[in-house]
């Protein structure tokens, strides 16, 4: 019986084993299919072995960098697909008498950034793809804030950190229902755009984003990034995103940071690897490409 018992079990296993071997092998062949198409166009193809034929209308937007640094390519989005993800662009990160002000950074460096945004994101809207809206904040009582970060925003803001009011400010710091906590006239939500509320600085984890991501018809394959800060919480955002199988694309124009040498390194670390957390590209880059898919009007 032993003996018998042993011979089901090895031929489970030899079953398993070429299963799994089938699988890795049709992989590496979709792989090589979709290889030898960039060798030739210089276009990362949308795969439709792995997601099935488009349901929108395909659009490419060049990518820079690809896959060494001076190189161009082209990355291919399905336009029912793809997230345009809009990253804490609160009065906090973006304003006067908010947290980054508070904190004695430059606010008018990151507020270049919003013109390339508003119209990315204009397209984006006129375009039909979905929307996500991302927002850092607080309970008020500061039970989801750790301490070193309290402690940390009350030492770099000169005595007033997380959860207190700056002279001359809109409310608490960082916390939620706050004026200041909210984002900006210039970006703020449509009615029907998902709004993620979030303690952390990524959105993966600590926020129903990925059931959200999981749950629309049809789920996304692409995200398109903006927001603030480029090296805090767009970093995080696309590297999380990134190690859950999502093709992501940063436009560089659209983000910014408290620290223009920092920002220059967060867009080359994604950069590095041939694309190691996703793909740079900029807002008009971005624009012209549903142009030449006929998603948004030329005169835009």
């Amino acid at each position: 019986m032993a003996m018998k018992m042993s011979n089901l079990f090895s031929k489970d296993l030899d079953a398993r084993k070429e299963f799994f071997e089938k699988g890795r092998e049709e992989t590496l062949k979709i792989v090589q299919k979709y290889y030898e198409l960039f060798l030739r166009d210089r276009v990362l193809y949308f795969p439709e072995e792995i997601y099935g034929p488009p349901l929108g209308r395909i659009f490419r937007v060049e990518v820079e960098d690809f896959p060494t640094f001076g190189e161009t390519a082209y990355l291919e989005f399905d336009s029912r697909r793809t997230v345009f993800m809009s990253i804490d662009w609160q009065i906090d990160f973006a304003a006067q008498g908010g947290y980054i002000d508070t904190m004695g950074y430059d606010i008018e460096m990151i507020r270049k950034a919003i013109e390339p945004a508003k119209r990315a994101l204009k397209a984006a809207r006129i375009a039909g793809l979905k929307v996500v809206h991302t927002r850092e904040g607080h309970e008020r009582d500061l039970s989801d804030a750790p301490f070193n970060k309290i402690l940390r925003s009350k030492i770099i803001g000169r005595g007033i950190g997380i959860g207190e009011r700056p002279p001359g400010g809109k409310g608490m710091l960082l916390v939620k229902g706050e004026p200041n906590w909210d984002i900006i006239k210039e970006l703020y939500p449509l009615p029907g755009e998902y709004v993620i509320d979030k303690p952390t600085k990524g959105a993966f984890h600590h926020t129903p984003i990925l059931h959200i991501l999981l749950n629309m018809r049809p789920p996304p394959t692409h995200i398109v990034l903006t927001g603030l800060t480029t090296d805090v919480c767009v970093h995080t955002i696309m590297r999380e995103a990134n190690d859950f199988g999502y093709w992501v694309l940063l436009l560089k124009d659209a983000t910014m940071t408290t620290d223009y040498g920092n920002y220059l390194s967060a867009i080359k670390q994604i950069k590095m690897s041939g694309g190691i957390f996703g793909w740079v590209s900029d807002s008009e880059r971005f624009i012209k490409g549903l142009k030449e898919a006929g998603l948004v009007p030329q005169e835009l």
